[in-house]
């Protein structure tokens, strides 16, 4: 989910993720890397390619993958690793798709990954539309782009002969967005047959110099107040799940969040209902919390839990429940854990110096991704910015600006990507 388009990554206080320096060693070995002629190779091969790069973008997109239904445009991408060289290219039990590009031995295992998942519907019309320099379509930024670039650097490098120690998997994954909870990287880190053997963990999303080495962790829950219900004239005076919910919304709406690390809270969602003459037998909200610290996101949460039962015992006070009482059912729909990513750590140096060898100073920030998973088990993960820049994101004119400077950013990412699975370069 990206920062830019989902407004989601919150910036950090530069004390507090930002290095206060990136070390001279790996910025010499960055600067040293992109001098290097296999590098300049690689780097023209991006050039040479873009508008290949931009209709497998086109490709991508116009295959649908609506929330838990990612499978046909996995099984293409599928086909397009394996079209570009990779080896064992499969699909795990989750949906995950990846192939792996060998290296000669000695290095630590590297994900790179882009997700499969949209946010919308089967049956959205995901056609792209040309305007200018403007594709447009829903989900074509968010995040089918950075599968687009994933295929490019398989090209790139192959054109450069470039050896790493590494095996590098190329990964396009499932269940980033909404009640997708991460589900693909919750069994990649889990039970997968890879999870203790991943190194270094990058994902990518739109966006441009971001490094985000914190993971904004939330918790939703979707809590439905139920009742006897009856008609609005002859059941009046009986209880009322309506005004259990107004219960709750009055109270958690009071609710002053911690100062110590941003945190926020959101009723998103309220359903309930049949008739405006009937009193409801359910009424049900959506209620999101978000915070960079997992104390913070504790305190938030364990108001919300408490509000609940009080808020019923309220409504059952203050109306008849001689049909029978409110009652409450709450259900965690969302649980994507807090993480952080030491800025001293390789991934983050190696991911900042890269910047800075390519002319880009980086920016470091929170957000939510594919990266709280492995970042909240203490991996050395972090998510960058594809390079491909848009906005208007989870919306049906959801656009991608189609410009050349991209391309400054996605050689910066192959840099690190390079780095980081010990590239022999000359």
């Amino acid at each position: 989910m990206s920062a830019l388009l989902a407004g989601v990554a919150l910036p950090a206080a530069a004390a507090d993720l930002a290095p206060s320096k990136i070390a001279p060693a790996t910025l010499s070995k960055l600067k040293a890397l992109q001098a290097s002629a296999q590098y300049k190779v690689a780097a023209a091969k991006l050039d040479a390619d873009w508008d290949r790069t931009i209709q497998d973008v086109v490709t991508l997109t116009e295959i649908e993958a609506p929330p838990f239904k990612e499978e046909t445009r996995g099984k293409a991408y599928m086909e397009m690793l394996k079209a570009h060289g990779l080896t064992d290219v499969q699909m795990d039990k989750v949906g995950n798709v990846y192939g792996f590009r060998k290296g000669a031995g000695g290095g630590p295992l590297l994900v790179i990954t882009g997700h499969l998942d949209t946010v919308f519907p089967a049956g959205t019309n995901v056609k792209v539309k040309h305007d200018g320099d403007k594709l447009s379509a829903p989900g074509i930024a968010d995040d089918t782009a950075s599968l687009a670039m994933l295929l490019a650097f398989a090209r790139a490098m192959d054109a450069a002969k470039i050896k790493t120690k590494s095996d590098i998997i190329f990964m396009g994954d499932v269940g980033e967005e909404g009640q997708g909870d991460l589900r693909g990287m919750r069994y990649l880190f889990s039970d997968s047959p890879l999870a203790n053997q991943i190194k270094y963990f990058i994902s990518f999303e739109p966006g441009l110099d971001r490094v985000t080495n914190g993971g904004v962790g939330s918790k939703r829950y979707l809590a439905t107040f139920k009742g006897p219900g009856g008609h609005s004239l002859g059941a009046f005076g009986i209880v009322n799940p309506s005004y259990a919910l107004g219960n709750f919304l009055v109270e958690f709406g009071k609710t002053k969040v911690p100062t110590t690390a941003r945190t926020v809270f959101n009723v998103g969602v309220i359903k309930g209902g049949t008739s405006v003459n009937s009193i409801p037998f359910a009424m049900s909200a959506e209620i999101d919390m978000r915070s960079d610290g997992k104390a913070e996101l504790k305190e938030v949460e364990d108001r919300y839990l408490s509000i609940l039962p009080e808020a019923v015992a309220k409504e059952n006070a203050d109306r008849s429940t001689k049909s029978g009482p409110i009652v409450l059912e709450n259900k965690l729909i969302g649980d994507r854990p807090v993480g952080q990513t030491d800025p001293q750590s390789t991934i983050v140096q190696t991911a900042g110096a890269s910047m800075l060898a390519g002319g880009v100073p980086p920016k470091f920030t929170f957000g939510s991704t594919d990266a709280n998973i492995p970042m909240s088990l203490g991996k050395e993960a972090i998510t960058l910015g594809s390079g491909f820049n848009g906005a208007r994101g989870h919306s049906l004119d959801e656009y991608l600006v189609v410009n050349r400077e991209t391309l400054k950013y996605m050689k910066i990412n192959l840099a690190t990507v390079l780095a980081l699975a010990g590239a022999e370069v000359r």
